[in-house]
């Protein structure tokens, strides 16, 4: 039987922040992924992503708020109920 290699759950902050730091002048994508102990390849991954995905449509649709914010607050309220 072999087992299921798990997955790393990074934060959206590490990943905004690996993303910054990579597109800083003198760094590269494998050597911001060396020191975080991450693939190269998760940070185009994740490049790609963002640039795809604005804030904007990550945060408010029609005047709606969907940031992580307010997700995590409307889901406790729901709890409470």
């Amino acid at each position: 039987m072999t087992k299921k290699k798990r997955t790393q759950a990074y934060t959206e902050e590490f990943r905004r922040e690996a993303v910054r730091r990579a597109e800083l002048p003198g760094n590269t994508n494998k050597s911001v992924a060396e020191e975080l102990g991450i693939s190269a390849q998760q940070i185009y991954n994740w490049r790609r992503q963002f640039n795809r995905l604005s804030d904007k449509q990550f945060n408010t649709v029609q005047g709606v708020d969907y940031s992580k914010h307010e997700s995590e607050e409307l889901r406790r309220l729901k709890r409470e109920l």
